[in-house]
């Protein structure tokens, strides 16, 4: 996977994963979409492979630390 594509999908997670709270997902379940989301986009990129599922989980995993850090940062 290209590493402009990974910087440019963890935004896009972050917007789907709030997307999906305003449409009634639970905020406790908003990583786990993040994991499945970037787990699609990695497999989506690169086809199946075990370094894709690797790709992905790092990019949901890196689109809920960008979430949670920001929101500890601002205090909310």
């Amino acid at each position: 996977m290209e590493t402009i594509y990974g910087f440019a999908t963890v935004p896009l997670i972050l917007g789907l994963v709030e997307i999906g709270k305003r449409l009634g997902l639970a905020a406790q379940y908003a990583p786990l979409l993040s994991l499945a989301l970037g787990i699609t986009f990695g497999l989506l990129a690169s086809g199946l492979s075990v370094e894709s599922v690797v790709a992905g989980i790092v990019l949901g995993l890196s689109a809920s630390g960008l979430w949670s850090g920001t929101k500890a940062v601002l205090g909310k």
